[in-house]
């Protein structure tokens, strides 16, 4: 019980930045909903654009090749796995946050 006692005396008293702790906690809490709830959205949207893009390929309107697909990879992952480091560097991860995403990503 006394690593309990410790992690409570520590979210009740003391500061981070001059901020209460709890307050970071509820803040990490809260823009975990957020993006759970928009990356449902965005699944769902993707995954439309998808079936969409599969059935526009086959009928011939838009051509669809493994060069292409490359070449797209190549021009626009970089910038991906930046903007990725980005988030990750900027979005507090901690338990907060990740039960957050999981509560706005599962109940949107």
């Amino acid at each position: 019980m006394g690593t309990m006692d410790a992690a409570f005396g520590f979210i009740t008293s003391g500061s981070i930045a001059g901020i209460s702790p709890l307050i970071i906690m509820v803040i990490t809490f809260v823009i975990g909903v957020i993006v759970g709830y928009i990356a449902r959205k965005v699944l769902k949207i993707a995954i439309v654009a998808i079936i969409i893009l599969v059935i526009v390929s086959y009928l011939g309107f838009f051509g669809l090749s493994l060069g292409s697909l490359k070449t797209a990879a190549e021009t626009y992952g970089p910038m991906f796995i930046q903007l990725c480091a980005f988030l990750a560097g900027v979005l507090p991860v901690g338990l907060g946050f990740i039960v957050g995403l999981i509560i706005g990503f599962i109940f949107s």
